[in-house]
């Protein structure tokens, strides 16, 4: 007999209890929030290295929080000449070709969504894949001769040139399909009231897709600022070099790194990615898809 009176089938094998399942489902849920904490953990203590190691007078790999708070640091990396100029010439070149990427890539994407030519998908994705194979160092060396026989080596120019040229296949990719969920209706209407080809992208399309262009602006300057091959390889000058290759200024010939001088470049480096980041979320915020915000 049970407790409610009823009488158990023979040979079958009463199921657990309601309380038992509760402590089970508890248990589930304290693993999966430890694991969450633990994961977040591991994510988190890289960034507040970054926060804290610059303000410590000895910063070690092994600590997170200073033992005391310094802004020696700062100071003596303010005594390199390059440190400032070098995140000048980052936002110059990201900004130069953000602008040029973003220029070129909105009437591309627009007469390839809109104009019927044989050949057009595959024209597009021939783009993006050699793109995305022949990458950088693949092509270095065609690539530094093109610049050298042009005349632009060791200046922003030719730099600017060889990021915006290996960015803008995919970023006329993006950028078409936000051109694409455009309703064709709208410009019909402005053709009938006799606007041009070049007013319709300047006042519908461009509008309608500033989504698209806030994604493909970020994604420039993101891939732009972190990038050290092109402007190593291009620029000769101290003085015009970006942060990415001034970096590797604070590591001894032995490879041993300056962790006061690193730690602290490495925060002033990554202030303005995150205040981009903080404007873009705040104007458009994330939710991209199909080229309007959800």
């Amino acid at each position: 007999m049970v407790r409610d009176g009823t009488t158990p089938t023979p040979g079958s094998i009463p199921g657990p209890s309601e309380a038992a399942l509760q402590v089970r489902r508890l248990l589930s849920r304290i693993g999966f929030y430890l694991f969450i904490v633990i994961v977040g953990a591991y994510f988190a203590l890289p960034m507040l290295w970054l926060v804290f190691a610059p303000f410590d007078p000895h910063p070690t790999l092994a600590a997170a929080v200073p033992s005391s708070v310094t802004l020696s640091n700062f100071s003596d990396l303010l005594k390199n000449p390059n440190a400032l100029r070098s995140l000048v010439n980052s936002i110059v070149l990201a900004g130069a070709t953000m602008v040029l990427v973003v220029a070129a890539a909105a009437p591309a994407a627009y007469a390839l969504s809109r104009v019927r030519i044989p050949g057009r998908d595959l024209l597009l994705y021939v783009l993006l894949l050699f793109s995305s194979v022949v990458t950088g160092t693949a092509a270095m060396v065609p690539l530094f001769l093109l610049v050298f026989n042009l005349g632009l080596i060791n200046t922003d120019v030719g730099v600017v040139l060889v990021l915006a040229g290996g960015l803008m296949p995919a970023g006329i990719f993006i950028l078409k399909d936000f051109v694409d969920s455009m309703p064709k209706s709208y410009e019909e209407s402005a053709r009938v009231f006799g606007a041009s080809s070049f007013q319709i992208l300047r006042d519908i399309v461009l509008p309608y897709a500033r989504p698209g262009l806030a994604v493909i602006a970020v994604w420039v300057v993101v891939n732009v600022w972190s990038n050290f091959l092109i402007p190593f390889i291009l620029i000769r000058d101290p003085g015009l070099m970006p942060a990415a290759v001034v970096v590797y200024n604070f590591y001894t010939e032995g490879g041993q790194a300056d962790l006061r001088l690193l730690s602290s470049f490495g925060l002033l480096y990554s202030i303005p990615v995150v205040v981009m980041y903080l404007f873009v979320n705040r104007r458009y915020g994330f939710r991209f898809y199909g080229g309007i915000k959800g």
